[in-house]
């Protein structure tokens, strides 16, 4: 099943700037499992196939901990449908159009 994610990932305990630990770790592992993405100020947007993204959820909390934070709180709003596929840029598109 495909599913849209946004996803916010923070890592606790491990200084005020956040952007090393995302950039250098959450980031290249989204891209590693082959999922498309989307970065915005607070967080990410994520679609793929179910088992596919959660599976980087979890590889994204093991590497922040082995990176040394000993606290993580993740925020996710997820999406799925069956009557047919839809992208992240055709929600964003959507919504443009009726502007």
């Amino acid at each position: 099943m495909r599913v849209l994610v946004d996803i916010s990932i923070v890592p606790l305990g491990v200084g005020l700037s956040l952007s090393p630990h995302i950039a250098d770790e959450c980031e290249r592992i989204f891209q590693a499992a082959g999922l498309k993405t989307a970065l915005h100020a607070y967080g990410t947007n994520v679609e793929g196939e179910w088992d596919d993204v959660f599976g980087a959820v979890k590889t994204c909390h093991e590497a922040l901990h082995a990176m040394g934070a000993p606290r993580i709180s993740t925020n996710m709003r997820l999406g799925t449908r069956i009557d047919r596929e839809q992208t992240l840029e055709e929600k964003v598109k959507s919504v443009r159009d009726k502007m």
